[in-house]
């Protein structure tokens, strides 16, 4: 078996130094796009591949990002996050990034697993999701100047512009927004929203998107409106519940629109399929009973994550141009659909 080719080699093919080529490997910026060009392509010609355990050694990174698995909830909704970790592992591994996952049981313990891994040099970035008014994570990750990128925005600070917090998120607002504009556009005229209690930072910007669709279409009364909107908490029970409450109520609902599928399940059950439904995440549940749903784009949320962590932010503010993009606002997809037959689920 022939030996691998080494870093030598490529510098031999493309007639640089050693160092010319580590440098198109770790500051590619710094090398001459002509030079840098030649140099690619001897990589490629020989398939040459950094040893990244040396790599590691020499920069005193570890090239791995940390995050930690969220508990399943009701094993609906709880598969966006699933989703997300495979989309940014797989994009990461493109990279020559690693992910690591740690477990917590809430935001101190999290803390805590921070300060471990810092201190382990474990990793050189984090990557958090589900974040909250007043989330004490993201407090403790600036203070003590570590690398980090959200999924969500800082909810509760100034969520657009904060300096020091780098975040991507799906615009729940849009969602909402679009799934409510359909039906109306559909001729429904009394569409309902449930959704999750305030404070929620997501939920209650999916909401607005309900709210403003509402109002865009003719409904001004606040008394009307609030007639329309039930808050419970996340499960296929409680939107049961709520369905059942809003059939009952004067107005004559005529279509519902969800924070997430889960209490889409529960409302479409409840309702019997009378009236059109829609969810929120299009999880394998939504698309197995041809329940229409907002479809956040995970791919690109990771992408998002890995560009603000490994670009001129580094995850943190740093010294990027003023004017870098500090966020990434990502616009999510209805899919409609016509459900086939509707289950019957005991408790619902």
């Amino acid at each position: 078996m022939s030996a691998l080719p080494t870093i030598h080699d490529v510098a031999r093919v493309a007639g640089v130094s050693r160092q010319t080529v580590s440098n198109v490997l770790n500051t590619p910026a710094i090398v001459r796009p002509d030079t840098r060009e030649r140099v690619e392509s001897a990589i490629a010609e020989l398939g040459y591949r950094p040893h990244e355990s040396a790599r590691r050694l020499r920069t005193r990174k570890s090239s791995t990002l940390g995050i930690r698995i969220d508990p399943m909830t009701d094993g609906i909704s709880g598969s966006v996050l699933d989703r997300f970790l495979h989309a940014l592992t797989e994009q990461a591994a493109r990279q020559g990034l690693r992910v690591m996952l740690f477990t917590a049981t809430d935001p101190d313990d999290e803390i805590r697993q921070f300060a471990r891994l810092r201190d382990g040099a474990d990793v050189d970035s984090f990557v958090l999701t589900s974040t909250f008014h007043g989330d004490p994570r993201t407090r403790w990750l600036i203070e003590n100047g570590q690398s980090f990128v959200t999924f969500g925005r800082p909810w509760g600070i100034d969520d657009m512009n904060d300096p020091q917090h780098l975040w991507v998120d799906v615009d729940g607002w849009f969602g909402l927004h679009e799934a409510t504009s359909s039906l109306l556009a559909s001729g429904h005229r009394h569409v309902g929203y449930i959704g999750w209690p305030s404070p929620s930072g997501t939920g209650d910007d999916r909401r607005r998107g309900w709210r403003d669709a509402m109002i865009e279409g003719g409904m001004t009364d606040d008394a009307q409106l609030d007639a329309l909107d039930l808050a419970v908490e996340d499960g296929v029970t409680q939107g049961g519940a709520a369905m059942r409450e809003l059939l009952s109520r004067p107005g004559s609902v005529d279509g519902v629109v969800c924070a997430s599928d889960s209490l889409a399940l529960g409302a479409l059950i409840a309702s019997g399929g009378r009236i059109p439904v829609i969810g929120y995440d299009n999880t394998p549940v939504a698309a197995a009973l041809g329940l229409s749903s907002v479809e956040q784009p995970l791919d690109e949320v990771a992408a998002g994550v890995l560009e603000l962590l490994t670009g001129a932010h580094g995850g943190r503010l740093g010294d990027a141009p003023a004017d870098d993009p500090r966020h990434r606002l990502v616009r999510p997809r209805l899919i409609q659909r016509t459900p086939e037959r509707i289950p019957v689920v005991e408790g619902t």
